[in-house]
């Protein structure tokens, strides 16, 4: 009988819906720790939010304001686009007609810019072939869903092959947009590494009539893989490794 009523007792202790002590301690924790915080449990539900926005912002998701009007027509001065930091952190490269952010130091400028990818590791780009068209690895690529009305591919004609691992990136208002074009004799040939891409610019967040997803353009769909690399047989780095206007 007393067998029977100890064991009744350490059961009922036990049962689901009563803390045991482990349990009361655990729940008790944020307690303690607010009662140690001026402003208690708000100024501790403060501090947890800014901690989870600040690695949110560090490694998930970061916001760009759009300071010039090289991405117009899409991208508008002021616009607050959404950048994707985890786009290619996973295998994931870069593709032509995204919309990246990246670091233009050494090879723009000391800031970070937003600009389309036009060709990735191993492309021919070609502007302007007979009717006026970009053409990349022998394709020719119909900008109009996103060029800047009036605006032509390329007022300066350019010829070049993307090295491994680098990207050519133009701004859609070709006008007023300084890109790769205008670093063509600079050090690295405007091609910038995918290294210093931040992220892939995927929405337009603010202002809220914008509201906007950023699409890769059907366009460049159509392009060919580059052709394989005389140089290194066998090897075909048609894909690169790994805001200002």
């Amino acid at each position: 009988m007393d067998t029977e009523a100890q064991s009744t007792q350490r059961d009922r202790s036990s049962r689901p819906g009563i803390p045991g002590p482990e349990e009361r301690s655990r729940f008790a924790l944020p307690g303690r720790i607010a009662d140690r915080v001026p402003g208690g449990r708000i100024t501790l539900g403060v501090l947890v939010c800014l901690v989870f926005l600040l690695l949110l912002n560090t490694f998930v998701v970061q916001p760009f304001q759009i300071p010039s009007g090289s991405m117009e027509r899409g991208l508008r001065i002021g616009d607050r686009v959404l950048v994707n930091k985890l786009a290619y952190r996973f295998g994931a490269r870069p593709r032509r007609g995204d919309v990246v952010v990246f670091d233009g130091t050494g090879y723009f400028g000391d800031a970070d810019y937003i600009k389309r990818v036009v060709g990735v590791g191993g492309d021919h780009v070609v502007c302007c072939d007979r009717q006026g068209r970009l053409e990349v690895n022998g394709r020719a690529v119909d900008e109009t869903a996103f060029l800047y009305p009036g605006d032509r591919p390329s007022a300066v004609p350019f010829d070049v092959l993307v090295p491994p691992g680098r990207l050519f990136l133009l701004g859609d208002h070709r006008a007023r947009s300084s890109d790769s074009r205008d670093h063509l004799g600079s050090p690295g040939g405007g091609m910038v590494p995918v290294d210093a891409v931040i992220g892939r610019a995927d929405w337009i967040a603010w202002p809220y009539p914008h509201w906007a997803r950023i699409r890769r353009p059907a366009a460049y769909a159509r392009v060919p893989a580059a052709a394989p690399d005389p140089a290194a047989p066998g090897k075909n780095d048609s894909r690169p490794e790994g805001v200002h206007g």
